[in-house]
């Protein structure tokens, strides 16, 4: 299917009309993206709201759902975790004295720093940048510079994917994997035990809870440390007499990780998640904005008749 102009007229002439509409379609485009960024803007803010630290904060459930393994609360404030207890009835970890279960009491000294859930910070930190992004296209630049704008958008796109990638990454993160970040011992009152290994992390927009009991690698002929407390509770000999469960298998069987210095193993693994309202919020809003994005940057390659890099 062709057009034709009636009646006809000189090919240059066309040439110049079709240049000129473009132009005055290019003119639309950018000066409707100024509404398209006071939209971004507008939800950016309300992300960074659903993220600021707010008391009471949000109280989440951390317990397992199957079995009395993990039962217990922490509550979220901002990027921090400031209270939580959490009881834990491992087959690997021996109950404290007069106890079923193993208290995790999140310390509330003043002197003692609290959890940071370094993925939030992160996130937070992508979505700040992004809105100084925004009012750098709408305040600095030049609003009618199609190449700016189109650069302005490819970098708010790349900060709404990465901010959204983190909220979903869980423990795979750089600097994220447990043995590379241990929690601060102190953090718990009392301290956690060299023994366990206390990870929260994000994926999914959830907090994720991983409990790893451990034991240190050791040569043959090698006295184990007080990291074990193996050969203390009698607890390999109950197995094999079958007076005990017996621990399941898990991902990291096997495998032998530098944690604190020393290497170990991971004798039981558990994993509890919880759904975070406001994560899933801020997930769901740096989706749609991801795709607004999206849907700008193709518009203005085509009528700049451009290839829109990926």
């Amino acid at each position: 299917m062709s057009a034709a102009v009636w009646p006809p007229i000189p090919h240059d002439q066309r040439i110049q009309e079709e240049e000129a509409t473009l132009a005055s379609e290019l003119e639309w485009l950018l000066d409707s993206l100024q509404e398209t960024l006071a939209a971004l803007k507008s939800g950016l803010e309300e992300c960074i709201a659903l993220i600021a630290p707010q008391e009471p904060g949000a109280t989440l459930v951390i317990s397992t759902s199957r079995s009395e393994s993990v039962k217990g609360f922490v509550t979220r404030v901002g990027t921090r975790i400031v209270k939580g207890d959490i009881n834990l009835r491992l087959q690997t970890l021996p109950p404290t004295r007069n106890l079923t279960s193993y208290p995790l009491h999140f310390s509330t000294a003043p002197t003692v720093s609290t959890l940071v859930l370094t993925q939030l910070t992160t996130v937070r930190n992508l979505i700040n940048q992004a809105l100084d992004i925004v009012d750098v296209t709408t305040w600095t630049g030049d609003a009618q510079n199609a190449d700016f704008i189109s650069g302005q958008l490819r970098l708010l796109l790349d900060n709404l994917q990465e901010a959204r990638k983190t909220l979903k990454s869980g423990e795979e993160i750089i600097g994220g994997r447990w043995w590379e970040s241990p929690v601060d011992e102190n953090v718990f009152d009392p301290p956690l035990p060299p023994s366990l290994s206390f990870h929260l992390s994000v994926s999914e927009a959830s907090l994720v809870l991983h409990l790893r009991t451990l034991m240190p690698t050791t040569n043959p002929g090698t006295p184990t440390t007080s990291f074990s407390t193996e050969s203390l509770t009698g607890f390999s000999l109950r197995q094999r007499l079958g007076l005990v469960a017996k621990v399941p298998d898990h991902d990291e069987t096997n495998m032998v990780f530098a944690y604190r210095g020393q290497d170990v193993t991971v004798r039981e693994k558990v994993r509890v998640e919880s759904q975070d309202p406001s994560l899933m919020a801020i997930m769901a809003k740096l989706g749609a904005m991801e795709h607004s994005v999206g849907v700008a940057r193709s518009s203005l390659a085509i009528v700049m008749g451009v290839e829109m890099d990926e």
